[in-house]
């Protein structure tokens, strides 16, 4: 390795409330008062199942909500946090050899990976239910599942603020609102790398400095009509390398996309000129992506749900990306490799996992003719998606690591991988491996920063 420079079939639906349409064109329904007090009850503050599944799966008994006590000599919020389960061993290693053994417990994504390359494997480890959220966004959520509601066609959401907007989902875009809206903090910086990956383990760092106040999250609103269709304000300043430096984005991301699209801008340091940047949203190439990912791939998902149709698969166990605290803790140059990231720092564990597919709806386009996510059911965020191609072929598989950032708390997503099946390269994004954790304390954050002029100012080579 060189640096440069430098989906079975659905289970378990116990877990939530589904009242009668399981697809995004069915009638959207309030749910019932007696499911709503099943959380905190059997189920979680989020909506997950509580019970474990006698086996693998443990009961969730509130996550890590505060540092452990076996690494509280090392923690500080100003280093990267400390890996709390270095003691586990792993329990067993899942290769192309052995997929059969645990094929329902394999996402066709990790299946593909398994297959086409020979040096991928999977270490399983003990499963550990890390995910949780401090109480006010347990309570936050709790109010959401009473009062908010899809709008605009499913291509917004009404009343609710600040927690999940749909801990006991009705259907499948309630589910990647649930993604979209979890709660990430109220103001927060951080500097993270990318790193688009040739087939033979070359790359360049590529370092941005991004910001954000996620409107979504503001303690003094309490509700979603009180933030004038604005989710988010986004910063994204890349500083490195030397020629991509300056280049500044500045997105103010719409709740409710069927008034008003996302509003984006960008600021390039060779014009010296801001402009809006309506491509920075579908299927346009992502930012230092190098065409190995779209705009709205990052995330797992991300802005207007509109050009697909969307349908529940259900929710059955899966192993996932969870507590990848030492992929974050090694070099690049020990995480870096040819063809995929260097498994042996990577962690995988079984949880319970909704899935949902996204067709191209009829009359629109989009370079991913379908798209399957899947969620795991603690967080709901996007642990993994399979992206398809026009001929129906396995393109893409992004991998996105989870992680407790238990001195928030937050259960939060780390890094994220894009492997490219067809051109045998990758694009890992997200990472903060050489740098410092993310704060997400940023007090100092005024939503009049937010603003075309003050990205031109940013934007200085």
């Amino acid at each position: 390795m060189k640096r440069k420079n430098s989906v079975s079939v659905p289970v378990l639906f116990a877990g939530a409330f589904f009242v009668s349409a399981l697809s995004a064109g069915g009638a959207f329904a309030k749910v019932p008062d007696a499911q709503i007090n099943r959380l905190g009850a059997e189920l979680t503050p989020l909506g997950a199942e509580k019970a474990g599944n006698g086996g693998a799966i443990p009961e969730w008994t509130g996550g890590l909500s505060s540092v452990p006590a076996n690494v509280a000599d090392e923690f500080s919020p100003d280093k990267l946090a400390p890996n709390p389960f270095s003691a586990d061993k792993v329990q067993f290693e899942i290769t192309g050899e052995n997929i059969a053994q645990y094929g329902d417990q394999l996402t066709e994504g990790y299946k593909a990976l398994l297959s086409t390359y020979s040096s991928y494997k999977m270490p399983v480890y003990q499963t550990r239910r890390t995910c949780a959220f401090p109480e006010f966004v347990y309570e936050a959520t709790k109010n959401n599942a009473k009062v908010a509601d899809l709008t605009g066609g499913g291509n917004g959401v009404a009343e609710g603020i600040m927690g999940f907007p749909f801990p006991i989902p009705n259907n499948a875009l309630e589910i990647i609102w649930n993604h979209s809206l979890r709660y990430r903090a109220f103001k927060l910086t951080r500097e993270f790398t990318a790193a688009p990956v040739t087939r033979s383990g070359e790359y360049e760092l590529q370092t941005v400095q991004d910001e954000a106040i996620i409107q979504w999250a503001n303690p003094t609103k309490k509700s979603a009509e009180e933030l004038d269709n604005i989710s988010l304000l986004y910063i994204a300043n890349t500083v490195a390398p030397a020629r991509s430096a300056g280049s500044v984005i500045l997105v103010h991301e719409t709740l409710n996309r069927a008034l008003e699209d996302r509003r984006a801008w960008q600021y390039s340091p060779g014009t010296r000129r801001v402009r809006r940047a309506p491509n920075i949203s579908y299927d346009n190439p992502g930012t230092n992506s190098d065409g190995l990912s779209t705009s709205d791939a990052f995330d797992g998902f991300n802005g207007a749900p509109d050009r697909y149709d969307w349908t529940v698969l259900g929710k059955s166990e899966k192993f996932i990306a969870a507590n990848t605290y030492d992929a974050v803790l090694t070099t690049y140059d020990n995480l870096i490799k040819p063809l995929h990231i260097n498994q042996d720092v990577m962690r995988y564990e079984l949880h319970r996992v909704w899935s949902i597919e996204a067709n191209i709806r009829p009359g629109t386009r989009h370079v991913y003719a379908k798209r399957v996510k899947h969620f795991d059911e603690d967080s709901w965020t996007i642990t993994g998606t399979e992206l398809y191609d026009g001929r129906g072929e396995l393109w893409r598989v992004q991998e996105l690591h989870g992680r407790q950032d238990y001195g928030v708390p937050l259960c939060n997503k780390g890094a994220e991988i894009v492997y490219d099946l067809q051109a045998g390269r990758y694009l890992a994004l997200a990472l903060q491996n050489e740098g410092q954790p993310t704060n997400f304390n940023a007090d100092e954050l005024d939503a009049d920063r937010y603003t075309p002029a003050a990205i031109r100012q940013l934007g200085v080579r």
